[in-house]
């Protein structure tokens, strides 16, 4: 069989499912998930592989109204992720309906050339009723080549999807070996699960100010890694509650994301967290650098 290979952009709100929906066409945990909107930051690679097909996935942060420069470069990446795909899907959350943020999108896409395949997801917890309705106001405004009902958590119509996805793309050689399945850095991956602890273990006691930075990453001779991480928030009430009482917040997330860490890099990690009140530090151009985005005026 020929092989086929191509650029596949996924947009959508913020809390549509994206990075969950990535991780589920990959195979494996890529993107890092959290019950809270806007946790992708970063313009991530997941590579999946359907039959000959090696399909790019470019899991992008959430489209949404910026309001600092860290939201305006987030956006632009979003956008930007978008540029030369060979197929772009917009996910909607079909539980949480359309508003004003699907909205944006739509305006968005209105005069994207690409094919652009519609995908509701988590259609097993939304209202079935809505979901034609749904799909009849957005078919309304935008042409797309095909709408698909799916959901990332359960699976349910990821086959189909990767059917769908993979005819759609032009044949040539893959991009990556066949085993590898991101683009990120082992130094970006560590950052951001440490950042995923963060947001599973703090949920709404830590506002979206803060940074993982990884300052130091050591591969020692016995194959095992020293990582020195960073996090960086706005104000000393912030660092308290990353702390805990006596340190024991701090140690649990340190923990739990030690282990995540050890499981994606699959060797043994020893990680040193360390939290530092910097009130401008989305102002730093090292920054966004390490998040792999753009500085934006």
């Amino acid at each position: 069989m020929t092989q086929k290979c191509g650029l596949v952009a996924i947009v959508g709100a913020p809390n549509a499912g994206k990075s969950t929906l990535v991780n589920a066409l990959v195979g494996q945990k890529v993107a890092i998930v959290s019950p809270k909107a806007q946790t992708t930051r970063v313009r991530l690679m997941g590579i999946a592989m359907h039959g000959e097909t090696q399909m790019m996935l470019v899991d992008t942060p959430g489209i949404f109204e910026p309001h600092r420069r860290l939201d305006r470069a987030m956006v632009q990446a979003a956008w930007g992720g978008t540029q030369d795909a060979d197929v772009i899907l917009f996910v909607v959350d079909a539980k949480g309906g359309l508003g004003p943020k699907v909205a944006r999108i739509v305006e968005g896409l209105q005069s994207r050339p690409e094919p652009k395949i519609l995908v509701l997801n988590k259609v097993d917890i939304a209202v079935k009723e809505k979901l034609l309705v749904h799909v009849d106001r957005l078919t309304a405004q935008i042409e797309f080549t095909d709408v698909l009902m799916v959901s990332a958590e359960t699976g349910d119509g990821l086959d189909v999807l990767k059917d769908l996805v993979g005819s759609k793309l032009p044949e040539g050689t893959w991009h990556f070996p066949e085993d590898q399945v991101s683009d990120a850095s082992d130094r970006m991956t560590a950052a951001e699960i440490t950042r995923e602890q963060l947001y599973l273990q703090l949920h709404a006691e830590l506002p979206y100010a803060s940074v993982v930075e990884t300052e130091k990453y050591t591969e020692n001779q016995d194959g095992s890694v020293d990582i020195y991480q960073q996090i960086k928030v706005e104000r000393p009430s912030q660092r308290a509650i990353i702390l805990g009482k006596g340190g024991v917040r701090l140690k649990e997330i340190g923990s739990k994301a030690r282990a995540e860490i050890a499981k994606s890099l699959g060797c043994h990690v020893r990680l040193f967290l360390h939290v530092k009140v910097d009130p401008k530090w989305d102002e730093d151009r090292g920054v966004y650098r390490d998040l792999g985005l753009d500085w934006v005026e």
